[in-house]
C-alpha cells in the first residue's frame, strides 16, 4: 500500500499485533475513479448486466433447530420499499463512513448495519478482523460502513457518534470502540452519555463532538443512508455489498457470514 499522511491513518490491534490503515473521506462527486465511465444505473440494469449473488448460510448449532438460520435482524417487511426506486453508484458509495484501505483497492465491501445489532457484532468479532488483515492491509479490499438504523433511538445516536469522531479522523476507532462495546438492544449502553464516554476514551477533542452531536448534522446522512437500505430491498442487517467496478460486478451476502463465504467471493473476484 501506498505511504499517506499520518493524520488519514487509523491504527487498531489484532490480537496482539498493531496495524496502520487509511482513512479517507469517501465520495462519487468527489473521486473521478470510482465512476469508472460507468453510468448511473436502475435496479433493473444491475440486476441484468451485473451478477449479483445472494447468500444466505446458517451458522449455528443445527442441533438445536432443524430450521435453517439466517444470521440477521430481520426488519417488518412494511418499512421496505415495494418497488426498489432508481439504483445508483451513490446509493452504494456515498453517506457512509470514511472509506478505510487503498482507495485504489480492487474491491469494495460495504457493509449495512447497526450498531446495536447483535449479528453485527458477531460479524465484528468474528469475521471482520479476518478480512481487515488479509485484505484491507494487503490493499485488495476497501470498506465502507453505511447505517441502517433499524432497532431503536439509541442506534441513530451511536451512528451519529461515529460521524462526529469521523471529523476528527477517528470514524474507524470510535467505530470498533462502539463494537467493543456492545451491550444489546435499547438498554442504554448506546445511549447519549455511554457516547460521550467512548470519545474520551478514544482521546477526541470533546467540545467539538458535544457541539457537533447537539447539532444532528449528520441526521440527514444517516437517514439517506437508510433509504439507500430500503432502496435496496434490505430486510435486515448485517447487509453486504462486495463490489468490483473493474469487473462490472456485485455480490449480496446476508447476514453474519463466515469468514470463508467473504474469502470466496473475494478470491473469485480478484482471479477474474
Amino acid at each position: 500500500m501506498k505511504q499517506r499522511d499520518s493524520n488519514d491513518d487509523f491504527t487498531f490491534t489484532i490480537e496482539g499485533k498493531d496495524y496502520t490503515i487509511s482513512e479517507k473521506n469517501y465520495s462519487t462527486k468527489k473521486n473521478p475513479k470510482q465512476t469508472l465511465h460507468i453510468p448511473s444505473l436502475a435496479i433493473g440494469a444491475i440486476i441484468s448486466g451485473i451478477c449479483i449473488a445472494v447468500a444466505f448460510f446458517g451458522i449455528g448449532d443445527v442441533s438445536e433447530s432443524s430450521e435453517p438460520l439466517i444470521e440477521k435482524q430481520l426488519i417488518e417487511s412494511e418499512q421496505i420499499a415495494k418497488k426498489p426506486l432508481e439504483v445508483t453508484l451513490a446509493t452504494f458509495f456515498d453517506n457512509g463512513s470514511p472509506l478505510l484501505g487503498d482507495p485504489n483497492a480492487p474491491i469494495t465491501l460495504i457493509e449495512f448495519g447497526d450498531y446495536q445489532c447483535h449479528f453485527c457484532n458477531v460479524y465484528y468479532k468474528n469475521t471482520e478482523h479476518k478480512i481487515f488483515n488479509e485484505y484491507v492491509m494487503t490493499g485488495k479490499v476497501n470498506v465502507i460502513f453505511k447505517d441502517y438504523t433499524i432497532i431503536g433511538a439509541d442506534s441513530t445516536v451511536a451512528a451519529l457518534g461515529a460521524h462526529c469522531a469521523a471529523e476528527q479522523g477517528k470514524f474507524w476507532e470510535y467505530h470498533n470502540t462502539l463494537f467493543d462495546n456492545y451491550g444489546g438492544e435499547n438498554n442504554g449502553w448506546a445511549g447519549q452519555e455511554k457516547i460521550f464516554r467512548f470519545a474520551e476514551d478514544i482521546g477526541l477533542n470533546m467540545n467539538q463532538f458535544i457541539e457537533c452531536n447537539k447539532t444532528e448534522q449528520y441526521l440527514e446522512k444517516i437517514s439517506i443512508s437508510n433509504n439507500d437500505a430500503r432502496n435496496l430491498g434490505i430486510t435486515g442487517t448485517p447487509a453486504f455489498y462486495v463490489i468490483s467496478l473493474n469487473n462490472e460486478q456485485i455480490e449480496f451476502i446476508s447476514g453474519a457470514q463466515p469468514y470463508e463465504v467473504f474469502e470466496n467471493i473475494f478470491n473469485s473476484m480478484l482471479e477474474n
